[in-house]
């Protein structure tokens, strides 16, 4: 067996793990946690008062003006220098949610202002509080606009994870990295991580599309019933 061959099959159970134990839970949960944030933020620029719209922008705008790798940095090695200590994963999660919710809230904001208006009107004309018409009618019609970018966003997610290697989240990357450190080959490790990672986005990639299909349906569906 050629030795590339070799040391790719003695890697792959500890990358496997890696990726199991750290990289998926991180980004499911830190998608979940930024899609809701995203929520509060695009309802909160779309319909909240002056000051805490103004808030919720200037989120936005530092979140999004600023790298992702930086934004880690501050939260795992800086705010420690004023008191405030988070582990690795804890740290990760929070970088990651703030950054998803920040990219994420502008796709539901977009999303829910593209709804004619006449689909409020007509939720208002069967009795429905404003609050019942966005539940009801609103967001899941701004649901099916907004999940080709939701998914492109959490496809994005999964490879990002990679930068939680930096602040020494044990996922798949930094498993690869320990590695390469013991066996000193770098371009055969990174390559398998690489491949991995490939594998993961094309499944989501082929759900994803899967996905359109079906809400593509709906959406004809609804179309030809007004």
């Amino acid at each position: 067996m050629p030795h590339w061959l070799d040391l790719m099959l003695q890697s792959l159970g500890p990358l496997l793990e890696a990726c199991l134990r750290f990289t998926i839970p991180l980004t499911l949960i830190a998608f979940v946690l930024g899609l809701s944030l995203a929520l509060v933020i695009a309802l909160t620029r779309l319909f909240g008062p002056r000051p805490l719209a103004a808030l919720a922008w200037t989120y936005v705008w530092i979140f999004r003006g600023t790298p992702l790798l930086v934004q880690l940095f501050v939260i795992f090695y800086g705010l420690p220098s004023v008191g405030i200590l988070i582990d690795a994963f804890p740290a990760a999660v929070i970088g990651f949610t703030l950054n998803i919710g920040a990219y994420a809230s502008e796709i539901v904001r977009a999303a829910i202002a593209s709804i004619p208006k006449g689909q409020w009107e007509a939720a208002y004309a069967t009795g429905m509080t404003p609050a019942q018409a966005m539940r009801r009618t609103i967001l899941p019609q701004a649901a099916r606009v907004a999940v080709p970018s939701l998914s492109n966003t959490f496809i994005a997610l999964v490879k990002d994870t990679s930068l939680a290697a930096a602040i020494t989240v044990p996922e798949m990357f930094q498993a690869a990295q320990r590695i390469v450190a013991v066996t000193y080959e770098p371009l055969i490790l990174y390559v398998e991580a690489a491949l991995i990672y490939l594998v993961l986005c094309s499944v989501l990639s082929w759900l994803q599309s899967g996905l359109e299909r079906r809400l593509g349906r709906y959406g004809g569906y609804l179309e030809a019933r007004a």
